[in-house]
């Protein structure tokens, strides 16, 4: 199986349709929605867009970053539900527009949405603290399956991406584990690092200062494919021990 979390800068859906097409430029400050709390790869991804198009001069007008991480993201989906037909609003935006509408049954359709450009491609990785004794996906497993209590996991919001890898590991290892949700996988980073959770399933860019500081082993990639970075990912979940 195959986890990747797709970023597409999405816009709401009628922003789109007014006229031919024409040399448009914004006339007011252009807002990015973020569905997380701060430190998260989705906060990360928009900071690098204001960054990049303000060091290049791309727009007149200045580009903010809006982080709406309320009841794990549906507060980002209601405001964009709301701004229909602005296109000075645009959404970081990935597998949360299907998900969370299903799982918290909140009045929101992802064709609500003009998909604008894929920007970023992120996997999920299987984070301890490295203070811990398990060098391995195996030795992993085994302390998983025999804690009492159950080791915690942390993640990015509730019966989203990560609760469901979560899900996914219970029951192709038989451990139990305690899922703790974060306002964002920069939260879940911190928790990890001060051994508050055994473990995390952040995608590379949001453990990455960590894990360059020695504080966090990334044990595996939950993908068919190794990765080149971080080195230990190229442990895959197919070919764990």
């Amino acid at each position: 199986m195959k986890f990747e979390k797709w970023s597409t800068l999405a816009l709401s859906v009628l922003a789109l349709t007014a006229g031919p097409a024409v040399a448009w430029e914004p006339g007011k400050p252009v807002e990015i929605v973020v569905a997380a709390g701060a430190g998260g790869a989705s906060d990360q991804m928009a900071r690098m867009m204001q960054a990049a198009i303000q060091k290049n001069s791309l727009m007149k007008q200045p580009m903010v970053v809006s982080l709406k991480g309320g009841a794990s993201g549906a507060e980002a989906l209601i405001y964009m539900k709301s701004s229909a037909g602005d296109p000075h609003k645009v959404l970081i935006a990935y597998s949360l527009i299907y998900m969370l509408p299903l799982s918290a049954k909140i009045p929101f359709n992802w064709r609500e949405l003009t998909p604008v450009s894929i920007i970023a491609l992120d996997q999920f990785v299987l984070w301890d603290n490295t203070t811990l004794p398990h060098k391995n996906v195996k030795e992993f497993v085994a302390a998983a399956r025999a804690a009492n209590p159950p080791f915690k996991m942390g993640g990015t919001g509730s019966k989203r991406e990560d609760h469901v890898l979560t899900v996914f590991l219970e029951k192709k290892t038989g451990a139990k584990f305690a899922y703790l949700p974060y306002r964002s996988g920069g939260e879940a980073a911190t928790q990890l690092v001060g051994n508050h959770t055994q473990s995390n399933v952040n995608n590379p860019s949001e453990n990455l200062e960590v894990w360059r500081a020695g504080q966090v082993r990334a044990l595996c990639v939950f993908d068919k494919e190794s990765s080149r970075r971080p080195r230990n990912t190229r442990t895959t979940w197919r070919s764990r021990p």
